[in-house]
């Protein structure tokens, strides 16, 4: 199955090569052009066949948050850095696996009822007694990702690591399947480092210099106990972006979405979260500007080891995006 796959595959940020391999192999035969670029971004074109057509680029990002080594301490526990934001209480306790198959225990230095966000208080103990004896399979340097396998839920919902954003990778790949002769220039970008940055999204939108940004990404849903305040639900349709703490979308494209998603029978929502950013950001400061949106999908305990969304809130991105890339945008007329 195509999302456990993307699920499994190891993709921290910065260390990509995986992850892009298992997509590449996926989409070979999809596209009219492939490139990777110099910071790993996949690159996926397909010729538009419009007379009015645009230049359209969605963004997923393929890495995934983990941890970086930077110390080997005496008695052999493994110091780290975040890569990407990091739930501090909620990764203490859980496992996580290096690029080369060692499998490690988050602990941490936290005093009972301290709350904190401090990283520098979280070690991996990869069950080594000494320095000498770590060393053996680790180094400085050396990255891992959660522990998280695929697991179906009820009610069509599924859980795993690293569901921001392999399922954006997903639904995008999905998109690409059902679009044949579309009426807009597509560039469909998997992209790098978008956890420390959204770096990949940058270069690869100065790269192509869209008419027009969508970002695929998760967004917090706001329908579990101590959840930030929000309207997002899972299993309440695709949610479209209005804005985060990266973007403020663009109201034409915002409408425009709105528009399609009714004239489709698409179940959708409005998504504002207060804070969190998506590749939109970085597309929409690229180059002298560019309009921006997004499509997201409603997630409970996102950066955790093991978030849970709705496939029938995928299944509706799916569709939405493949009738949003077929319209004809107009921006003379805003």
């Amino acid at each position: 199955m195509l999302l456990e796959k993307l699920i499994s595959a190891f993709g921290v940020s910065g260390y990509e090569k995986d992850i892009r391999s298992v997509i590449r192999e996926e989409i070979k035969e999809l596209a009219d052009e492939i490139t990777v670029d110099a910071l790993g971004n996949l690159i996926v074109y397909k010729s538009g066949v419009g007379e009015n057509k645009k230049k359209i680029m969605a963004s997923a990002h393929m890495d995934e948050i983990g941890f970086q080594v930077v110390k080997i301490e005496d008695k052999g526990n493994i110091r780290v850095r975040a890569l990407g934001g990091i739930p501090v209480i909620g990764t203490s306790m859980n496992r996580v696996k290096f690029r080369n198959g060692i499998i490690g225990l988050v602990a941490s230095t936290i005093k009972e009822k301290e709350l904190t966000t401090d990283t520098k208080k979280l070690y991996i103990d990869i069950g080594a007694s000494s320095k000498e004896e770590a060393e053996k399979y680790l180094k400085v340097g050396d990255v891992a990702a959660y522990v998280g396998d695929y697991a179906e839920l009820k009610e069509n919902n599924i859980t795993g690591k690293a569901l921001d954003d392999r399922i954006g990778c997903y639904i995008l790949v999905e998109a690409l399947k059902k679009i044949n002769k579309p009426y807009n220039d597509l560039y469909f970008v998997f992209s790098t480092q978008e956890e420390v940055g959204l770096r990949g999204a940058t270069v690869a939108a100065n790269r192509i210099n869209p008419d027009l940004g969508i970002a695929l990404d998760v967004t917090t849903a706001h329908d579990f106990p101590n959840c930030p305040e929000g309207s997002n639900k899972v299993g309440e349709g695709t949610a479209i972006k209005v804005s985060d703490g990266s973007v403020i979308c663009n109201e034409y494209l915002v409408e425009e979405m709105v528009n399609c998603a009714k004239e489709n029978n698409i179940k959708y929502q409005l998504d504002v979260i207060d804070g969190g950013g998506t590749d939109a950001g970085a597309i929409n400061k690229s180059n002298f500007g560019v309009r921006a949106t997004g499509i997201s999908v409603a997630t409970r305990y996102v950066h955790g080891p093991n978030a849970l969304l709705s496939m029938d809130d995928t299944n509706a991105s799916i569709d939405l995006l493949v009738n949003y890339v077929n319209r004809e945008f107009n921006f003379d007329e805003e």
